[in-house]
């Protein structure tokens, strides 16, 4: 595989940030990087004129970092209570997705994006869960699910009597 330098000239994310000098496969430089002007080839010059919007992007991301850091930090710990319809075995009509559960947390007054929330498949039952939220690689934490029917038990299990009755009469 060949692979070719690039200076990137803007933050590029899982390759890195502004003035960085990165190694990627021509393809990717070709049909990518350079057509967008997100990378060109380093020379010294620009390599020097970048330095000064590096140091200003790293404070940023620094900035950035302590933020979220705070931000996991008031989520250890944090439950969640959503209410669903199910039916009698607890299967839910409609599942519940990772934007949902963000849109939760965001009305709850934390900053996550949909893609900060790790759920895999929707989640499709009444239960409890454990939902990773990761806002980068290293800074992970779990929030507690609660999905709950938005009937009350009483009628739930009326409903459960009523059922088997009607069974029962047709047998």
């Amino acid at each position: 595989m060949k692979q070719i330098e690039l200076l990137l000239l803007d933050n590029v994310a899982n390759l890195g940030i502004v003035g960085d000098v990165v190694k990627v496969k021509a393809g990717y430089a070709r049909n990518y990087l350079v057509p967008r002007g997100l990378a060109t080839i380093p020379t010294q010059g620009a390599i020097q004129r970048l330095a000064e919007r590096r140091a200003e992007v790293e404070a940023e991301l620094k900035a950035l970092r302590t933020k979220n850091e705070g931000v996991l930090g008031k989520l250890e710990g944090f439950e969640l209570t959503m209410m669903r319809s199910a039916n009698e075995q607890g299967v839910l009509y409609g599942g519940v997705t990772q934007h949902e559960i963000a849109e939760e947390l965001r009305a709850a007054g934390f900053e996550i994006e949909d893609r900060h929330v790790r759920i895999g498949d929707q989640i499709k039952r009444l239960d409890s869960y454990e939902v990773p939220v990761v806002i980068e690689k290293d800074l992970k934490t779990e929030v507690k699910l609660w999905v709950v029917s938005d009937k009350p038990a009483e009628e739930l299990e009326e409903e459960a009597e009523v059922e088997a009755e009607v069974e029962a009469e047709a047998e």
